[in-house]
């Protein structure tokens, strides 16, 4: 390919797409830059502070449990008070706790403030898949998502070097910096972002059913997809805890681990953005599924490795996996979201991984124990296969793309084939001086205006 293809490629890649939208990915970038607490937080605990392994995964434990605590809060105060204020109120108490973590000494008071790091920083996750839900067009949504995933991955392994070297000379240095950037992020979502919930009147507000955590917790369909991303992100956390495991176990050093797993990375760094365009007007339960066997018989290779490169190899796998799973899924979940609560869905949704990074280091400290490493990998082979049943099974019917819910289909409903053949107004796009029917109505036809289309 020439390197005017490439260009060209690039500039499809990212041309299109609001100047809010990219506000937003630098905020998003900025954020992962700083990304130490959850890097090195066993490091800091075990080396600089002394403690042992088992109370290092015990605040582990206490940072995910503080992500599932406030993942439905998060939603509820998105859809009510907005998206900017809830971003700004996560990411300063974010920084404010992060730079408290570097300056305890008790461990009651670790695990404490560990716990308050967790629910701060998992708070900002429904409003800015939400916010970017608003902001982009449906038809630009997938390819919105895989640059703001490659965002956090470019991020994620910058930071990992640089805090590297940081953490060599002061761990509080690194708890500084993240503060610090955390709340640049602040900065930037209160000085550039406007707010970007959908508005609604009175009448609107009388005529739409109303939408709270019972609605999306009796929504069939949604929390299918809310199981099976549990699933699948027990899957995907086992390359950062119980690969470690199996590595340290057949003899690697935390180099090799160190060397492999920075494939993951780069790979996405490398190719998500050529992905996105093959991701773009795709099927997404092909892709969904596809994507989960993927990760399932990914890890499952991994029984067969036993030289660093072969394990470079399956992680290479998994890695494609997670490339196409994350804005793809993402996107499926604004797809069955409601206009109007789409901040309590992707609340919901956020859970379900936050649940799972809870869950995984125990099962596979468990099964490694108890059963060795090859049954771990066997396990993510079924859960992959089951996945991808799963997704097969639960995405028949599912209405054609630039048909959401919320519009024209109401809430807890599902989406069927009768939905898909109405076609939403959507609210970036009305006419002027036309009002956009409630969310909840189906809309004429002749109408309609064109709306749609995954972390």
């Amino acid at each position: 390919m020439s390197v005017a293809s490439l260009r060209r490629a690039a500039r499809e890649s990212v041309s299109g797409l609001p100047r809010e939208f990219w506000w937003l990915w630098t905020s998003t970038l900025i954020n992962r830059l700083g990304a130490f607490v959850a890097t090195f937080m066993a490091l800091y605990l075990t080396l600089d502070r002394g403690y042992s392994a088992s109370y290092a995964g015990l605040v582990a434990s206490l940072h995910g449990l503080g992500g599932v605590v406030s993942s439905i809060g998060a939603g509820i105060m998105t859809d009510r008070l907005g998206r900017r204020p809830t971003l700004v109120i996560a990411q300063t108490s974010t920084a404010l706790s992060v730079a408290l973590l570097g300056f305890m000494t008790d461990p009651a008071a670790i695990a404490g403030v560990a716990f308050l790091v967790g629910m701060a920083s998992n708070a900002s996750r429904p409003a800015v898949q939400a916010m970017m839900a608003d902001i982009v067009k449906p038809e630009d949504r997938v390819r919105a998502f895989s640059l703001n995933y490659w965002a956090i991955n470019l991020g994620f392994a910058v930071s990992s070097m640089t805090a590297g070297f940081i953490a060599q000379y002061s761990y509080l240095a690194g708890f500084l910096g993240e503060a610090t950037l955390t709340l640049v992020c602040a900065v930037v979502v209160f000085l550039k972002l406007p707010e970007s919930r959908p508005r609604q009147t009175a009448v609107e507000k009388a005529a739409e059913p109303h939408i709270g955590i019972t609605t999306v917790l009796r929504d069939g369909r949604f929390m299918g997809v809310v199981g099976l991303s549990f699933l699948i992100s027990l899957i995907f956390q086992q390359g950062y805890v119980g690969l470690p495991v199996a590595m340290g176990t057949d003899g690697f050093s935390s180099a090799d681990f160190g060397l492999a797993i920075a494939v993951n990375g780069i790979l996405i760094v490398a190719v998500q953005i050529p992905v996105t365009r093959y991701l773009q007007h795709r099927d997404p339960r092909r892709l969904l599924i596809v994507s989960a066997l993927l990760a399932g018989y990914g890890f499952g290779l991994t029984a067969f490795a036993g030289s660093v490169a072969v394990y470079a190899l399956t992680i290479c796998v998994w890695t494609l996996a997670e490339i196409v799973n994350a804005p793809t899924q993402t996107g499926l979940v604004v797809r069955l979201s409601p206009v109007h609560g789409r901040g309590r869905y992707q609340g919901v949704y956020t859970m379900s991984w936050s649940v799972a990074a809870l869950i995984a280091p125990l099962m596979s400290g468990y099964v490694i124990d108890h059963y060795g490493a090859d049954w771990l990998w066997s396990m993510c082979a079924v859960l992959g296969t089951a996945t991808a049943v799963g997704y097969w099974a639960l995405m028949r019917g599912l209405p054609a793309e630039g048909t959401e819910a919320g519009a024209g289909v109401r809430p807890g409903a599902g989406l069927d084939r009768r939905a898909a053949r109405r076609t939403p107004v959507d609210p970036h796009r009305a006419a002027p001086g036309r009002t956009v029917p409630p969310a909840g109505r189906s809309v004429p036809q002749e109408e309609a205006d064109a709306s749609h289309r995954q972390m």
